[in-house]
């Protein structure tokens, strides 16, 4: 009714920003719940310090207004009233998850940004699991889950476990890379799961079928667990 009457779109309200971030950790409750787990076994906090991910980068030895949330997210909060926020990137090609936008560091970074955005980085040879509810904690991860690949580099490998609600392993898919070839396996129980492969614009593909979004490739497995992908 106001954006009717004045010609302006509706302010943000603080309901529209506890809804756009319940939506988006509900989405990473894959990644989230396993990283919980891992917490369990390791004693490494979920949420940790720069320095415990790059103990030989002398530049996170003094970073506080900035955090990873596991091994492959950086988050740095925005504490200013105007949006202004200035964060560190470290070596490599990052994602933000929320615009595709890359980043390479090492490099320092400042932005604004409104209530409903974040700097919310991938680390470089990420496989990332995000889900397919939005509207609920507690689901079957697993199932439509989609694979996210991120800059993965020539020879690298990384893998992203997908737990059950009762802290089993549901599947394991791991991201292998040779050359222009990328090889993806998925070990387990997933329906319907899918892979993306952030920034990359065309491939060629055996096992599954492509097809071009805004973020990327994204490839729908036939009947199968194996995924050979030529860049």
């Amino acid at each position: 009714e106001q954006a009717e009457q004045t010609g302006q779109p509706n302010p943000i309200t603080a309901v529209d920003v506890l809804r756009h971030f319940t939506k988006l950790k509900c989405r990473l409750m894959p990644y989230l719940y396993a990283g919980a787990l891992d917490t369990v076994h390791t004693g490494i906090p979920l949420m940790r310090a720069m320095l415990v991910e790059f103990p030989d980068d002398p530049t996170c030895a003094f970073l506080d207004r900035q955090y990873m949330l596991g091994e492959n997210l950086l988050v740095a909060p925005v504490f200013a009233a105007d949006g202004d926020v200035t964060y560190y990137v470290p070596a490599g090609r990052w994602t933000h998850f929320l615009t595709g936008e890359v980043k390479q560091g090492p490099t320092w970074v400042r932005e604004a940004h409104d209530a409903l955005s974040i700097p919310l980085l991938v680390r470089p040879n990420t496989l990332l699991a995000v889900g397919r509810e939005d509207g609920r904690p507690d689901y079957a991860y697993a199932d439509g889950v989609t694979v996210q690949l991120y800059a993965l580099a020539d020879g690298a490998a990384c893998t992203a476990v997908i737990p059950t609600l009762t802290g089993e392993t549901a599947a394991t898919f791991q991201a292998t890379r040779t050359g222009s070839a990328i090889t993806v396996t998925c070990e387990g129980q997933a329906n319907g799961w899918r892979l993306l492969l952030v920034g990359v614009d065309a491939v060629t593909t055996t096992g599954g079928t492509v097809e071009q979004t805004a973020n990327g490739v994204l490839i729908i497995p036939s009947a199968t667990a194996t995924l050979q992908i030529t860049l």
